[in-house]
């Protein structure tokens, strides 16, 4: 175990390094610039500009810079608004992992118990229903659910507050981002359930007369978990960072936000740090999965 542990972080440090440089070369390959705005700058100052932050550089020297500070806990600062990096991700996240963390519980506990409950009616009434609304809810884009909550529920009706940073109310971005994830969780469990429930290992339970409870929750929805932990772990990481589309829509000033912004304003230190921060969450998330494998089936070897 602790030998797969050290080989996947150093494959995951290989990962992060590869997605850094690939980010890096065609941000800058993209004709423009971070200095290229409305209000023409002047070439000195333009090379002033250039000078302090390294992009007099060629591009390889660039991004060895760079790294050499990141790696000694340097995020850069901002090109457009001139903050700390760190500090802008830090408390922006906050915002991002509170709403993505109570949307993903949100999505799990529903998405296990909806498809637990369609595996266990098969072809009956709730099962057609969890179908349906399963399938709609895989359909519908976040971007549509999210306008048309805000449209509804804030606009038209009043029942819920727009969105406030000094009174959050997180409702609808909840529903919002968990919806998806909470249908395609159904989905599986439901598959995964149903496979499971039909092993002889099942039968051999119920014909010993293992009280029906401990057949579903201990022998079938544990063996069934798998396929809906390697989904679960880099849908918590991309859920934490917040939906951008959602983000926006909602004015949350959380990172998804601050990505978009960054982009259009070509803000390549901001979208480098931001890049690698997403990176580093994937990668231990999908680390976290695969140890996970083994806490719920010790049959598991990573020999």
């Amino acid at each position: 175990m602790v030998k797969y542990t050290i080989k996947r972080i150093i494959l995951a440090i290989v990962s992060i390094l590869i997605v850094s440089a690939i980010t890096f070369f065609v941000m800058n390959i993209i004709p423009g610039g971070p200095f290229n705005k409305e209000k023409a700058t002047s070439a000195e100052a333009q090379r002033v500009l250039e000078e302090r932050y390294n992009l007099d550089k060629p591009l390889g020297q660039q991004y060895v810079l760079y790294m050499n500070n990141l790696i000694h806990g340097d995020w850069g600062i901002s090109l457009h608004s001139g903050r700390d990096i760190w500090g802008e991700i830090s408390s922006r996240f906050k915002v991002s992992a509170r709403l993505g963390g109570m949307a993903a519980v949100v999505a799990i506990i529903i998405g296990l118990i909806l498809g637990s409950v369609a595996a266990l009616t098969r072809n009956k009434w709730p099962d057609r229903l969890i179908v349906f609304l399963t399938t709609l809810g895989t359909a519908m884009p976040s971007f549509i659910l999210a306008t048309l909550l805000l449209l509804v529920f804030c606009l038209k009706l009043g029942w819920v507050p727009v969105w406030s940073s000094s009174k959050p109310n997180y409702v609808l971005p909840i529903i919002a981002l968990s919806l998806y994830p909470m249908a395609y969780i159904t989905r599986l469990t439901k598959t995964s359930m149903l496979d499971a429930l039909n092993q002889d290992y099942i039968r051999t339970a119920r014909a010993k007369g293992v009280p029906a409870w401990k057949v579903i929750f201990k022998h079938a929805l544990r063996n069934a978990l798998i396929p809906v932990v390697t989904y679960i772990g880099p849908m918590v990481a991309y859920i934490l960072t917040g939906s951008m589309v959602v983000e926006n829509i909602f004015t949350i000033g959380g990172l998804g936000s601050s990505f978009v912004t960054s982009i259009t304003n070509r803000d390549y230190t901001m979208i480098m740090a931001t890049t690698i921060f997403l990176a580093i969450l994937m990668v231990v998330a999908n680390l976290l999965t695969d140890i996970a494998y083994k806490l719920i089936d010790p049959r598991i070897t990573f020999e």
